[in-house]
This record gives structure tokens, sequence and C-alpha cells, in this order.
């Protein structure tokens, strides 16, 4: 089964939930919000916090149109985000290791990578650098793990980007299903796609990386988990009321707290595969089934019939599976209607 470490944590099939708060840029270039979200994820349960590491200039050319709900370019859009840089990570990179949470950004150029190389144990690559395979490239030879998110990513795409970075002597690699569309409606969310990818790469960790906005349970993350994802990313912001780049449609501490609970009790729940007898089931198994019992009075010396006989419980005697071997006895004494009946009672 496919498996990775991020950090000193395991990831993969038959695994707890790696869940990764994506807090993006929604701090929205405030220090003091950046930390709060990241002591929020980790009292809410969360593996790791992710944040985006960009220059606006360096991600956008001046004129590129916005494929989103804006009036603005994307470079202007982006620009509005894009006042942390080194010195701002290393220091929220520090704060969560004090945190004890897993601290990841996702790098839009080399020089972001470079210095993020200090602080993460892997690196996210964002979907729409799936067919950068340079900058793929790059990243692979830090010789770290690379969570890659898949939307608007044909099969064919996927494949080079993962023949790309092997090339570089890298296979820790871990592929996010994500639909590219803000917000994703849940009717469009395709979680069989994450049974899809692992069937296509089953060498590789599959997750999910979702932009649907919250339903009020997390049903749809926990939904991917049970259909195979075995990392779990979510825009995460402090208020989903605020106006501004990835707060509509992602969730706040309650909502991570709601998913992190409930994949804690399904990942207690699911226990083993194999059908075996379990101690908690032993008085069930004695008092609920089921033993032959009398069902008329029986006179010592009489051949057993089947009409003689009944099933109740508790199954404290001898099992109705075992009726064969008692059809055609003699009783060895009187035997009054509605006994339990055991070995004893007959020759």
């Amino acid at each position: 089964m496919a498996e990775l470490k991020i950090g000193e944590v395991r990831v993969g099939d038959g695994l707890p939930p790696f869940v990764i708060a994506e807090a993006g840029v929604n701090h929205e270039g405030d220090m003091n919000v950046a930390k709060r979200m990241i002591d929020l994820a980790a009292d809410n349960g969360a593996q790791a916090i992710k944040f985006q590491t960009y220059k606006a200039e360096r991600l956008a050319a001046r004129e590129s149109p916005a494929y989103w709900k804006t009036d603005k370019t994307q470079r202007d859009f982006f620009k509005m985000y894009d006042r942390f840089w080194r010195d701002e990570y290393l220091e929220l990179a520090e704060h969560a290791r004090k945190r004890g949470i897993i601290f990841l950004s996702t790098p839009f150029d080399e020089e972001a990578v470079d210095f993020l190389d200090e602080v993460v144990p892997a690196f996210k690559i964002a979907s729409a650098d799936m067919t950068n395979l340079p900058f793929l490239r790059y990243v692979a030879r830090k010789g770290k793990p690379m969570l890659i998110s898949t939307g608007a990513a044909t099969i064919e795409e996927i494949r080079q980007a993962l023949l790309a970075i092997e090339s570089e002597g890298n296979d820790q690699v871990a592929l996010l299903h994500c639909i590219l569309s803000y917000p994703t409606p849940h009717e469009l969310a395709n979680l069989r796609m994450i049974q899809g990818l692992k069937e296509q790469f089953p060498h590789v960790v599959i997750g999910y990386s979702d932009h649907t906005v919250p339903d009020p349970s997390m049903v749809l993350l926990v939904t991917a988990y049970l259909l195979g994802a075995s990392i779990l990313e979510k825009h995460y912001t402090l208020d989903k009321t605020l106006p501004g780049n990835d707060h509509y449609h992602a969730m706040d501490p309650d909502d991570l707290r709601r998913l992190t609970a409930n994949l804690k009790l399904i990942q207690e729940s699911l226990g083993q595969k194999e059908r075996k007898l379990l101690e908690c089931e032993l008085p069930a198994r004695q008092y609920a089934r089921r033993s032959l019992v009398a069902k008329v009075n029986i006179k010592k010396g009489q051949v057993i019939t089947e009409e003689m006989l009944t099933a109740k419980r508790p199954g404290t005697g001898i099992s109705p599976a075992q009726l064969h071997t008692v059809v055609g006895r003699q009783a060895a004494r009187d035997i009054p209607e509605d006994t339990v009946l055991q070995r004893s009672d007959f020759v």
C-alpha cells in the first residue's frame, strides 16, 4: 500500500487521515491573525497548517485575466495578499513548531522553494502548476515529499508530472483530487475520482483538496476519507463572512473541530477487516443465541423426534445446528416441557 512520511507522521492507506488547514493568504498580511490561525488549527485537531508563498509579479503577467468574480487582473488581485515573504514565513514556521503543528506552504517560484526548504517537511504544489514541469523538477530535487493537487488536470498530464518528479529521483508523491472551481458545487465534487486516482496510480498516496462550501457536518470531507483519501486539505479562515480571497468557501475553527472529531470517531470505529469473534460479543453469543428446548414433556426412554423440539434462548444448551445429533436418541430422564436440553439428557 502507498505510504509516505510528512515530518514524523506516516500518511497512507490504513493510517489516520492527515488534515491540512489551508490558511492560504486568509491572514491578509496580518501576523497576529496568521499566528491565531495556527493556534486554532492546532487546538482543533489539524495535523498541519498551510500557507501560500508568492509575489504577484512573479505569478501572473500584468494583464492576466481573473477566472473568478473580480474586477481586477490576477496580478492586481494577488498583489493585495503577497505581503509576507521569507522572514514572515520563517517566523510562522517557528510559531507552528512551538504549537506542535506541522507547517507547510505552497511555493509559486524557485526562491520561495529555497527558503521554505529550511522549514517545511514537504512541499504542496498547486493544481495550476501541474504542467510546470521545470518547476516540478526543481522542487523534486529538494528530496522531500510533494503533495500535488490535480484540479483541471488530465490523467496524461498527471502521468507526465509524476515522470518529471521521478526523473529527479523523488518518489515521495501524493496526488490530491481537486476541482479547480471556487466554490465547487457539491454536485460537482466528484468524490469518486478519489477511487479512480487510486486505481490509476496505486503506488501513490491519494488525498482530497476541497473547494466546496462547508456543509454543517463536514460530511464531504469525511466521505472523501472513507473513499480512500489519506490527506484532507480544506481552505481555512477565522471568519467565513469576511470579503476577499478564500474566506467564503473555507472552514472555520468550529468546522475544523467537527471534522476532526468525526474523523476520530470513524477511525476508531473502522477496526479490523477480518471477521473475528470479539470478547465483547461473548455474553450475547451465549445468551442471545438459541438452544434446543423441549416443546413437550418427554418421558425417559422416549425416542426423540423433531416435533418434540423447538429452539429458544439462551444458547447454553445444544445448538439448533446440532438438531440432527439429537433426533433418534433416547431420553435419559424425564424431561419437562421448556427445558433447555443438554447432552446428558440423552443416551
